[in-house]
């Protein structure tokens, strides 16, 4: 019988619609539990997620069975609709329609667990903008268009 096998990490980042400040860190630690969750059910375990008030980076193994896309689809739209029901403050919340995806490898885990960590220390002095505009640089992505990207 043969086997599949692949190992396969993602650092995956996107933010809120406008990048509104609209993620409470009150809210935070179940937000990052209910993704956790979604990504578990699409055999895409998380390793670490972490947020601001305009955005989330999650680290996670992308299972052999789903599509990258798939996952992130899934990813946002059940943790939307999961927020909104939360509490009032969220009935008009909404993640921008693109996604930052970037590959990791093995060795390279540990180093983007400890910066997805460090988010809040990191934004003191950086912008969401200005931090992907950098990981698009690091990774050599040539198709970023600011204009469409932001939405």
């Amino acid at each position: 019988m043969g086997q599949s096998l692949s190992q396969l990490y993602v650092h995956l980042t996107f933010g809120t619609k406008y990048r509104e400040s609209l993620i409470n860190q009150a809210d935070e630690e179940r937000l990052h539990s209910y993704m956790a969750g979604i990504l578990k059910n699409f055999e895409s375990p998380a390793l670490i997620i972490n947020s601001v008030p305009d955005h989330v980076h999650i680290l996670f193994r992308l299972s052999k069975n789903y599509a990258l896309a798939k996952v992130v689809e899934e990813v946002k739209k059940q943790s939307s609709k999961w927020i909104k029901g939360i509490g009032k403050g969220y009935l008009s919340f909404t993640w921008q329609t693109g996604y930052g995806a970037f590959s990791v490898s093995s060795r390279a885990v540990e180093i983007v667990r400890k910066y997805i960590r460090n988010q809040k220390r990191h934004h003191r002095t950086k912008s969401y903008v200005e931090e992907l505009e950098r990981l698009f640089m690091e990774n050599g992505v040539i198709e970023f268009d600011p204009e469409f990207y932001w939405r």
